[in-house]
């Protein structure tokens, strides 16, 4: 589809080009979904000529499934796992499987950690209510029958200052990587990741969601190697009241420009078109699959 095209597909959705807006549901400013909902806000608005997205900071993934079905938001991020947590979610689509979140457990580096039964009793974040961190955090505290002796719930960057400051021992991130704010983070204080290879295979049996992963040391330069841990799929979510032509229209945009979205973050560049499709449990918008077809994949 041509530019040219993309914009006649649009306007037949409002009287102008201009008047189509668009709210994008992203995450904390930290994370990755907030770097690329700023990346495809500049795509789509140069490319198809619209006004440029309002790119929300949320509390995450649940959260932005909740402003999606309740009409808040027209494009949202959100972790699979997610959407087993908010009712009438059923009308959400997606248009496209993106990058996949890894599941950080975060440790200070002068305490002697190294598996996460031994959470209990320290000071640990889950993440921020209505994240999809706060989800997958809670189903291990629980599944493992850990007990902290003080379970709070801060985002990324208030981990990050309360680790620093002294006030928190531990915390729980899911993202893609890396992730600047445990970038900065390693550098500045020195922390460890937990390896989970021995807890996985219990957890994904009780949630199959989840997949397995390693997460590369150089990723964020960790002195303790490489560490085995948890993925979560993350979707590029809309709702079935888009029509068909701006669905399509979003989605090219997306691959076209891809280059551009790597510039965002580096996320971007496991966004493949073979992969994209498969978004069970949500189905692929109409318009989104019309893409996927005319690409051939």
């Amino acid at each position: 589809m041509s530019l040219l095209t993309a914009a006649t597909v649009l306007t037949g959705c409002g009287s102008t080009v201009e008047d189509i807006k668009i709210t994008m549901a992203t995450g904390s400013e930290g994370g990755v979904y907030y770097r690329l909902g700023n990346g495809l806000a500049d795509i789509w608005s140069g490319r198809l000529g619209i006004a440029r997205p309002q790119v929300v900071v949320t509390a995450g993934s649940k959260d932005n499934v909740t402003r999606l079905v309740h009409d808040q938001a027209q494009v949202g991020f959100s972790q699979a796992d997610a959407l087993e947590e908010v009712e009438g979610s059923s009308k959400l689509r997606a248009l496209a499987r993106m990058h996949d979140d890894y599941l950080q457990v975060i440790v200070r580096n002068d305490l002697p950690v190294t598996k996460l039964g031994q959470l209990s009793g320290l000071r640990v974040s889950v993440g921020a209510p209505e994240s999809g961190v706060e989800i997958i955090a809670n189903r291990v505290l629980k599944s493992f029958q850990i007990t902290p002796q003080t379970t709070l719930n801060l985002g990324l960057e208030e981990s990050a200052r309360w680790m620093t400051e002294g006030r928190l021992d531990a915390f729980f991130w899911s993202g893609g990587l890396p992730s600047p704010a445990i970038t900065g983070l390693t550098k500045s204080l020195g922390v460890r990741m937990l390896d989970l290879k021995d807890d996985l295979i219990p957890f994904r049996q009780q949630y199959p969601v989840y997949g397995a992963a390693t997460l590369p040391a150089s990723t964020y330069n960790l002195q303790s190697g490489p560490v085995i841990t948890l993925t979560v799929r993350n979707f590029l979510l809309v709702t079935d009241s888009m029509s068909d032509d701006v669905a399509e229209a979003l989605v090219r945009q997306l691959f076209e420009a891809q280059p551009d979205l790597v510039k965002a973050h580096s996320a971007a560049r496991t966004i493949e078109q073979r992969s994209a499709i498969e978004t069970s449990p949500v189905p692929l918008h109409n318009g989104a699959m019309r893409y996927y077809r005319d690409s051939k994949v």
